[in-house]
């Protein structure tokens, strides 16, 4: 797939400066900065280095115990990555046959479409939509500096947003909402990896991807899935920002979804609750958005709050462990209703 920046972007609900913005550089992403960005003064340090003492200071929510829930709910994601294989792994826990198909032939793209969305919410997605891949939202390289060439036949985005137990997240920063999270990206891991297999069995290619790849996030818009919010996060209309977001590129013959707008921008401008719950002080209070980057991990020529994240992961390093204060407080997250 090219590189020619994505046009068009005057029909979808963001706006971003066609001579400034370009392929991001997964490396600048606050993940890739922790293995790569010797300048930050988060190089090399997990969130979870502070876990021992914190558990000790028998705080609520705290404690042994539900740090173990932690990692129990990061079991799929951390440990089945094949999921996220380009390719059909090899390798099966599984002593049947299965049988080669042909390709399925596809004469209404309409009606694919929903097929695809029905398995998607048969494996676990509460919102699936389809969009053609802007190859503007493909990382330039990987975390280790691997360029990423996705083959030019691949046209289609399947994104799939999977909600967070939304009881659990009141809880936030404590242990228990971030297990809550973590479920949600071992859910994310199956679905996809489920996915992926049903469009393989069509006899069609597929690249299932959980947060690497591609940004999910403009995906997701271009999906109409959502608006970009306060907080830097997707905010959908069910769920609000309370969800996460993977995707499947395709070359199955599938039928986009359009964009939709619901009042986010103008909702946020006046709302800022998301910036006073925050405890890293990491999400802006200025009443419009701007091109304003205030992170490395910011892609800039994007009209957006830009959120701190270099503030962000350095306060899941001192709570030891993610944070989801700003979707707890959210007005679009139902619990918070």
């Amino acid at each position: 797939m090219n590189n020619k920046v994505g046009k068009g972007f005057e029909s979808l609900p963001y706006t971003v400066n066609g001579k400034v913005i370009t392929r991001f550089d997964q490396r600048k992403n606050i993940f890739g900065r922790i293995l790569n960005d010797t300048k930050a003064p988060f190089h090399k340090k997990s969130m979870y280095r502070n876990v021992k003492k914190i558990i000790t200071q028998r705080i609520k929510g705290y404690s042994q115990i539900e740090f173990a829930k932690v990692l129990g709910a990061w079991a799929v994601y951390d440990y089945f990555y094949k999921a996220f294989a380009w390719e059909r792994p090899t390798e099966q826990n599984n002593i049947m046959d299965k049988p080669t198909l042909g390709k399925y032939p596809v004469k209404d793209r309409r009606v694919m479409s929903e097929e695809v969305k029905d398995a998607a919410k048969l494996y676990g997605a509460s919102l699936v939509g389809i969009c053609e891949i802007n190859p503007l939202w493909i990382y330039s390289v990987n975390l280790f500096g691997q360029p990423i060439d996705v083959p030019d036949g691949y046209k289609y985005a399947i994104v799939m947003a999977i909600p967070v137990d939304d009881k659990l997240l009141k809880s936030s920063p404590t242990f228990p909402a971030c297990a809550a999270s973590a479920i949600g990206y071992s859910r994310m891991a199956f679905c996809i990896a489920c996915l992926a297999e049903f469009i393989r069995n069509l006899g069609y290619n597929a690249i299932p991807m959980g947060n690497d790849t591609a940004l999910s996030i403009p995906l997701a818009i271009d999906a109409g899935l959502g608006e970009l919010g306060r907080n830097g996060l997707l905010i959908t209309p069910q769920y609000g920002p309370n969800v996460k977001i993977c995707k499947i590129f395709t070359d199955l013959p599938l039928e986009p979804d359009e964009p939709i707008e619901f009042g986010v921008t103008n909702f946020c401008k006046k709302c800022k609750k998301c910036a006073e719950a925050c405890s890293a002080d990491a999400i802006q209070f200025e009443t419009e958005p701007s091109f304003k980057t205030v992170s490395t991990s910011n892609n800039p020529g994007i009209l957006r709050w830009a959120v701190d994240h270099d503030k962000c992961y350095t306060f899941w390093i001192k709570n030891g462990g993610d944070c989801s204060n700003c979707i707890a407080v959210c007005p679009f997250t139902p619990s918070s209703i």
